[in-house]
């Protein structure tokens, strides 16, 4: 399993157990407001909560651009090459 594979998991394991989202919705694709029905505090918590479980450090200025899990996957990758 790549390291983006595990970090999916993490990040679907949390939507799911946190934020109650429906794990067959939790895809790269998936909008995190439209399709998962997440707000801006519960986007908030989500980046508060990978940061504890994730060996990844993701300011809050690289997150305004992220829209779907794709996007936060690549932008903890991005986060981890420039650590």
């Amino acid at each position: 399993m790549s390291k983006r594979e595990e970090v999916l998991e993490r990040i679907k394991k949390t939507l799911s157990g946190e934020f109650e989202c429906p794990p067959e919705k939790i895809t790269e694709e998936a909008r995190f407001y439209e399709d998962l029905d997440l707000d801006s505090i519960d986007a908030v918590d989500l980046i508060v909560r990978l940061r504890q479980e994730v060996d990844f450090d993701l300011k809050s200025e690289d997150f305004k651009a992220v829209r779907t899990v794709g996007d936060l996957l690549d932008a903890l990758e991005k986060a981890a090459v420039a650590k």
